[in-house]
């Protein structure tokens, strides 16, 4: 019997899968990203790359939406009111939050203002976004950009996930896949360069509400809903515990490539 069979006879329990994830969290956590980041250089180099996958994980919280709450019209009570409480609060604080003047943005697009303060180059990001607005397939749009490929495979992994149309497996890349500690590393730069918070505020707000936000109240939570996602059904934890390798191993080569980039960028100087 295979790890994951026997994660999932014994207890079925997110526990389990916290635990079988661990060594590829402790990869990833322990990155040597977070040693490359020292300077607002290093910053810009990092946010033009992984605005990718700020964005990409609106369309898994939409899909969440889409897919666990009633949107049609006649509108019929939801079986399950505690999951629709929650992904419309996910909802609610990532697509509609406040900036730091009051006005409602969502998290992506405090992200593009954080980056325009901070003379990051958009181009690529705008481009892509343009594109989807005009014609929405992915990966044509991916490939009408210059970006990194890992990036763009990153991206593209996202989607597939997406249209598995398997909603446990897409709940698990919610909630599996998409933890890292790079704010506080971003904080501790941004402290060091900007400690009256004169040129880097969008940045610091941004940041501090991610941290907000997500930090101790989101991850019990969607926990719970993958439980009662899957149930007792040994199929869907196994598949969900493959989703979620798979998103993390993506993640570690997201920060492989943008490593790779900013030590480039790096010996240059």
């Amino acid at each position: 019997m295979n790890t994951a069979k026997k994660l999932i006879k014994s207890t079925s329990s997110t526990f389990d899968i916290d635990a079988e994830l661990a060594p590829l969290k402790y990869e990833l956590n322990s990155h040597k990203i977070y040693q490359s980041l020292n300077s607002i250089e290093d910053v810009r180099i990092f946010m033009e790359n992984h605005v990718f996958a700020v964005w990409d994980f609106m369309s898994i919280v939409k899909t969440l939406q889409s897919k666990l709450t009633t949107i049609s019209v006649p509108w019929v009570p939801n079986k399950k009111p505690s999951i629709v409480r929650f992904i419309n609060e996910i909802v609610y604080g990532e697509e509609s939050d406040v900036n730091e003047l009051g006005r409602p943005m969502s998290h992506f697009e405090m992200y593009l203002d954080a980056m325009t303060e901070i003379n990051a180059n958009k181009k690529q990001i705008d481009s892509f976004i343009s594109s989807v607005y005009t014609k929405p397939n992915v990966p044509d749009a991916l490939k009408s950009i210059k970006i990194n490929n890992k990036v763009k495979k990153f991206t593209e992994f996202t989607f597939e996930v997406i249209n598995t149309n398997k909603i446990h497996c897409i709940a698990s890349a919610f909630t599996y896949g998409r933890e890292d500690i790079i704010p506080d590393m971003f904080k501790e730069i941004l402290n060091e360069l900007d400690p009256d918070n004169l040129k880097y505020s969008r940045l610091k707000y941004y940041l501090d509400r991610h941290i907000e936000v997500d930090s101790g109240v989101h991850g019990p939570i969607a926990r719970k809903m993958m439980k009662e996602l899957c149930g007792k059904n040994q199929k869907k934890w196994q598949e969900a515990l493959h989703t979620a390798k798979e998103c993390i191993i993506k993640r570690i080569q997201l920060w492989d490539s943008i490593t790779d980039i900013i030590q480039v960028n790096t010996s240059k100087y």
